[in-house]
């Protein structure tokens, strides 16, 4: 009886002690750093992996100064080829284009603190790296206790880390990255000569079950030091632009479509297509002109934008996109349906985006309606109007501001539609739904992720820079998913707002400059006066929203309703965004007749246009 006494004590007091380590963050981490052995405290680690993402197969190398945590991680899953790292001070991206960008915009500087903090694990330091680490509690997951920390490292923001809570061993990471929750799995440690290191490892960016990228070890040295220049932003030229026969600028017409910028181009020799010009986007290619040009669509991934939905895309090298005298050529683009027919009235078959941007200065004159194409030497900035800095947020430019005095960073993107759009998180942080109590809830807009539904209002004034724009449609999101739920910053300017400008782009200068146009065209700082949003269908225009006591809900018009003529004109699909034009420029108190179909029956009835903000 007194012997079971004795073990019953002995056990309580081993199960104490054990949950007395796992109740401080301190004793978690001196565990773990008991746990990996004399793990190298200074000079270079590179490590190789097998690694499978997207359909594809290749190799990811990760190379780390183990002092700083400063990085250079590599993929190369052909024909895909990346980078991203960071020395200390500067986080940068080569995308698929071999093009390499400085990232300071949004969460780029957090999120390559973060990964260098966990690279040189900093939190063995006594001063734990300058780190805050607090401890979360023991979980249950998949079998296993886990000790869970929060780590905030200095002038960063927080990641979340799970250990083993009986091996010690680091097994999970997750942090909020742009719009995504991201996590990273740790499994298989095993002794690479001297380092003990996870032998798998799989990145799950949040973007999708094809996007996890699974990573198997095949070889780690460990080197003497390299400099902190090792790890910074390459210096190397973008590759694959140029201007033909001789020139050094080049101009071309565009069609300005539902505020989208339309250019002519060819594809290794194939077409004229019609390519949508998008700051905010890569080079795409529709399955049409995968086919008629000879195209090889490989792997698939997922991809998201300002709705909430995911499409599913693939990747396809290309011999030469030619716009004019432009040239870009033995690329990479992404094979994705743009846009449905329906969506803008017209087949859309593809897309210029950051890869044009970045190897020619480009304006485009919203006025005028020209693209210009010019090769850097020969940009010449006099009389391109005022000169706004910018930042890269991943290939994407983005400007500090104001809306009705109160500051905010805004995305540069001249493929969306809007005027601006509020992303959620700043909606919420400045409660703007009660700030602009006059608006309208409707669909805004249509992209890769679906319909973007917003509240509508109008702002007195939107600054950047030393411009200054009156009267502002604003689009306030209530966005769960997607772009507009990304809190890393706070609006999104597009062409609508754009369109009072000449506007040029000059991405290694990272500067873009605004002309204005005089005058300015008349449906800008106006919202559609119908209440109703229409896309193209056979012999119609299809509503497929009717915003709540609209004057197209007075009229008695319905969702599903099939227009068959609109003010006298009859509904042809390439005139969709004429439709959409006059319903916003036509004043208000003008009747407007409509001829629609419902059920099989034709009607008709009178729509009264009417401000809804």
């Amino acid at each position: 009886m007194k012997k079971s006494k004795l073990l019953t004590v002995v056990v309580l007091l081993a199960f104490f002690a054990t949950s007395a380590v796992a109740q401080t963050a301190e004793a978690v981490v001196q565990a773990n750093q008991a746990a990996m052995g004399d793990f190298p405290r200074e000079g270079t680690l590179r490590v190789q992996y097998a690694v499978e993402v997207s359909g594809l197969k290749g190799t990811a190398t990760y190379t780390i100064d183990l002092a700083t945590g400063g990085f250079v991680d590599e993929l190369d899953t052909d024909p895909l080829s990346s980078a991203t790292g960071f020395d200390g001070k500067t986080p940068w991206m080569r995308e698929i284009s071999g093009v390499p960008v400085r990232q300071e915009g949004g969460d780029r500087i957090r999120v390559a603190t973060n990964e260098a903090y966990r690279n040189a694990n900093l939190w063995w330091r006594t001063d734990r790296g300058g780190a805050q680490l607090s401890y979360v509690g023991r979980e249950k997951a998949d079998g296993r206790q886990l000790d869970h920390l929060a780590v905030t490292p200095k002038n960063s923001t927080r990641f979340d880390a799970w250990f083993d809570a009986d091996s010690h061993l680091l097994v999970r990471t997750a942090e909020p990255q742009m719009f995504f929750k991201t996590q990273e799995l740790y499994d298989d440690y095993r002794r690479f000569d001297d380092v003990m290191l996870a032998g798998s490892r799989q990145l799950d960016s949040g973007s999708g079950p094809s996007n996890i990228q699974k990573m198997k070890v095949t070889s780690v040295t460990h080197e003497p030091a390299r400099p902190s220049t090792a790890f910074a932003r390459p210096a190397t030229p973008p590759r694959g632009g140029e201007l033909v026969d001789g020139a050094v600028t080049d101009a071309v017409p565009f069609r300005l479509l539902n505020n989208h910028v339309y250019v002519e181009a060819r594809v290794n020799g194939q077409g004229p297509y019609t390519f949508i010009v998008d700051t905010g986007g890569h080079t795409l290619f529709s399955p049409r002109v995968v086919k008629e040009a000879g195209l090889e669509s490989v792997g698939q991934s997922e991809s998201s934008g300002s709705g909430e939905k995911t499409k599913t895309t693939g990747f396809a090298r290309y011999r030469e996109i030619a716009i004019g005298k432009a040239r870009l050529r033995d690329q990479v683009g992404f094979t994705i349906e743009i846009y449905e027919p329906s969506i803008e009235g017209i087949h859309v078959d593809g897309m210029i985006g950051f890869e044009y941007f970045s190897r020619f200065a480009v304006r485009l004159d919203y006025g005028a309606r020209t693209m210009t194409t010019m090769d850097f030497a020969h940009f010449d900035p006099k009389g391109a109007g005022i000169a706004v800095p910018f930042k890269f947020y991943d290939h994407l430019p983005q400007v500090p501001g104001t809306v009705d005095g109160v500051p905010a960073v805004f995305d540069i993107d001249t493929g969306s539609r809007s005027e601006l759009d509020a992303t959620a998180p700043f909606v919420a942080r400045h409660k703007l739904r009660d700030k602009y109590s006059k608006g309208v809830t409707a669909i805004t807009g249509w992209g890769v992720g679906g319909p973007s539904r917003s509240y509508v209002a109008r702002v007195r004034a939107v600054t950047f820079d030393t411009i200054k724009v009156d009267d502002v449609v604003i689009n306030l999101s209530a966005a769960k998913g997607g772009s507009f739920s990304d809190a890393n910053y706070d609006g999104n300017i597009g062409s609508g707002f754009l369109k009072r400008f000449a506007v040029s782009f000059d991405y290694p200068n990272q500067t873009l400059y605004l002309r204005r146009l005089s005058p300015q065209p008349p449906d800008v700082g106006r919202f559609d006066r119908s209440g109703m949003w229409i896309n193209a269908a056979a012999g119609a225009y299809e509503i497929k929203s009717i915003a709540a006591n609209s004057p197209a809900a007075a009229a008695g018009l319905a969702e599903g309703d099939l227009i068959t003529t609109l003010n006298g004109q009859p509904a042809v699909a390439e005139h969709l965004s004429d439709a959409r034009t006059m319903l916003r420029e036509l004043p208000a108190g003008t009747e407007v007749a409509v001829t629609y179909k419902r059920g099989g029956s034709e009607q008709q009835t009178q729509l009264r246009l009417r401000d809804q903000i």
